[in-house]
């Protein structure tokens, strides 16, 4: 797993905003993030999958917000997030 900030936990990168919208809520947890930049890149691999409606990342929590039109396969979300350099570590409480 890599970090995309300085190693004084600084980032130069801004945070992409994202609006909810109807569809069915899971949340899951994903570690490794640190910064603005982590938002951005779990927020467009994540947005990325088929299905997928819009994310919201927070990542003081470590938790990703996942609006989609109907079920998702957790696979893929998981594959997503790894290939951004996190990982998720499952579905949150």
């Amino acid at each position: 797993m890599s970090s995309c900030c300085a190693p004084d936990g600084s980032c130069h990168s801004g945070a992409a905003t994202e609006v909810a919208v109807a569809g069915t809520a899971i949340v899951y947890a994903v570690s490794g993030m640190t910064c603005d930049h982590c938002k951005s890149a779990v927020t467009e691999a994540v947005g990325g999958v088929d299905g997928v409606l819009s994310t919201d990342v927070d990542v003081d929590a470590g938790r990703v917000t996942v609006i989609a039109e109907g079920g998702l396969d957790d696979a893929l979300i998981a594959k997503a997030v790894d290939e951004a350099g996190y990982e998720l570590t499952g579905r949150a409480s």
